[in-house]
């Protein structure tokens, strides 16, 4: 089965998402497939299951290779994710593969700390900040059926028509 990016106004994109109860090997294949088309799309940062019609608690991020991104954890599969610790405000500029004509200024925390499962079930924490913590805080949203086009708190001001970059 060949994926593809759900684009807005699609309504499964509002969709809340289910928690992964177990990892066999359909949803390890399911994983691989998400991945491979996260790297495939040129500059791609993350990816939700949502994105893809896929109503799964499940993140895919890797912001090592974006110039914003000042310290990584490299390639991060999150199953399950929870931010359960958060403080400071960034204001930064985000886009979507889902929302593919517009970026936008969005509000986010500055610092974050996640828990989540990895692909072998074992639970996992981690301490981020900057970039990495925008970019996980986005895809997380996916899984409660939100949008970054949802935070925007003045679209005259804050929504802009993407540039090809």
């Amino acid at each position: 089965m060949k994926l593809f990016i759900r684009r807005f106004p699609d309504p499964i994109l509002r969709e809340k998402s289910d928690e992964i109860k177990k990892i066999d090997k359909n949803l390890i294949d399911f994983i691989e497939k998400l991945k491979d088309l996260m790297y495939s799309n040129k500059g791609c940062v993350g990816i939700a299951a949502p994105q893809v019609g896929f109503l799964k608690k499940i993140v895919l991020v890797d912001t090592s290779k974006h110039k914003k991104a000042i310290e990584n954890h490299g390639f991060l599969l999150m199953i399950n994710p929870q931010i359960i610790e958060c403080d400071g405000v960034t204001i930064t500029r985000e886009g979507c593969l889902s929302v593919p004509d517009f970026t936008g200024n969005v509000t986010r925390f500055e610092n974050i700390k996640v828990k989540y499962f990895d692909i072998s079930g074992e639970a996992k924490s981690i301490m981020t900040f900057g970039f990495e913590a925008v970019v996980i805080q986005h895809e997380i949203d996916h899984l409660d059926g939100v949008l970054f086009i949802d935070r925007i708190k003045n679209s005259k001001r804050d929504l802009f028509n993407r540039k090809n970059y």
